[in-house]
């Protein structure tokens, strides 16, 4: 399942929809907003996105990914709009025979993410904001 959406993530329904009977390994990776950029207390953020072509690019990564290792189940979910401290961002979540390949998939797919999807995040400070440029 790839998807964007405004409402929060579920992450009991995102391990559900993982679960197989040949996985060895469930990888869940969960970005969550912090109330600190750079020792900047940070307020909120936002999101933006171009809808389509995210989630066409968000594919091609998952795509990508279930060549590089044998994926049983694979989602991407992440949020637009408005997200407070402590909310769930983005899930990313695997499901392999074998965790090596679990861990090397999720951080592989959240990191090519940040570098191509057209996602972006807007740092809401008390004192100013803030476009985020992708980070290595």
């Amino acid at each position: 399942m790839i998807a964007l959406t405004s409402e929060p993530i579920d992450v009991t329904s995102a391990l559900y929809e993982l679960q197989s009977a040949q996985a060895g390994a469930i990888d869940i990776f969960l970005g969550v907003v912090r109330d600190n950029t750079q020792q900047r207390p940070v307020d909120r953020l936002e999101y933006e996105a171009y809808d389509r072509m995210a989630i066409g690019e968000m594919q091609k990564i998952a795509d990508d990914a279930n060549q590089r290792w044998p994926l049983l189940r694979c989602l991407i979910i992440h949020r637009k709009g408005t997200l407070q401290i402590g909310e769930i961002a983005v899930l990313i979540g695997v499901a392999t025979a074998h965790r090596a390949d679990a861990f090397e998939a999720c951080r592989y797919i959240i990191d090519t993410i940040k570098q191509t999807v057209p996602i972006w995040k807007k740092e809401i400070f008390m004192d100013g904001e803030i476009w985020v440029n992708a980070h290595p």
